[in-house]
């Protein structure tokens, strides 16, 4: 805004968003309005192009977003199905609609590393007993076996519970809540990941390592353990995202 009269107001125009930002937006409608029930199949990519109107290769791009999201579940040689979605992930798929595009997605993995890097070095630095002990229990929940849904699924849910306590003890508000708010999103990529791996046990020694360096008091040990885990994890996602694309 350039004006040297400040009773006037003259401001640059408001880009248009992306096509695949628009193409989601409309495929999101699309799936909150009841016409495809959850566990559904959708529409073939032609049908679904035509209907919008779009080239295929954005269509694909906007249903590869909802995928990494975890609103889609893409079943190679049968088709792309809506998923079941709790109540807590749609309003963050929308609110963070920023993610909508590989790049951005990438990018949220660079900062949540730095993000957690930074929660784990203030956290070895402010904890207590008392908070140690949780965070010990926390990680002995991680300790488990077997290849089941329901053994990724509860091994997601102490991933979570480790990382938010960790953001507890650091005691920076600012850092809690930047990771609070993409819970949701966390939880689809952790489970992803481990289911990918068919096993949680290099997980569970990652978070081990990170915890043992928070026990004794050492924040810069802290902080490489969660740089060498979320070295690991983001590797690991990304590797998933990548085969997805091959087989487009």
């Amino acid at each position: 805004m350039t004006t040297n009269n400040p009773n006037e107001l003259s401001f640059e125009p408001i880009e248009r968003k992306t096509m695949v930002m628009e193409i989601t937006d409309r495929l999101l409608s699309y799936l909150l309005s009841g016409k495809i029930r959850p566990g559904a199949k959708l529409p073939a990519e032609r049908q679904l192009s035509e209907a919008i109107g779009v080239g295929r290769s954005s269509l694909r791009e906007a249903l590869k977003a909802l995928t990494v999201l975890g609103l889609l579940e893409v079943r190679h040689g049968d088709g792309t199905y809506l998923k079941r979605a709790d109540s807590e992930l749609l309003p963050r798929v929308i609110e963070w609609g920023l993610l909508l595009g590989e790049k951005r997605t990438m990018d949220l993995i660079e900062a949540r590393q730095t993000i957690e890097a930074a929660v784990a070095r203030l956290a070895a630095a402010r904890r207590d007993e008392r908070q140690l002990a949780e965070l010990k229990e926390i990680v002995e929940r991680l300790d488990t076996t077997g290849n089941s849904n329901s053994v990724f699924e509860a091994f997601t849910e102490s991933d979570i519970a480790f990382h938010m306590k960790l953001a507890e003890i650091a005691g920076n508000t600012v850092l809690r809540d930047m990771l609070t708010s993409i819970r949701s999103l966390l939880r689809v990529w952790i489970k992803s990941v481990v289911a990918s791996e068919g096993s949680t046990k290099f997980s569970y020694e990652e978070h081990l390592a990170v915890y043992r360096a928070i026990e004794q008091g050492d924040a810069e040990a802290a902080a490489r353990a969660m740089d060498a885990h979320m070295d690991s994890a983001s590797s690991r996602l990304k590797q998933l995202i990548e085969a997805w694309n091959e087989e487009q």
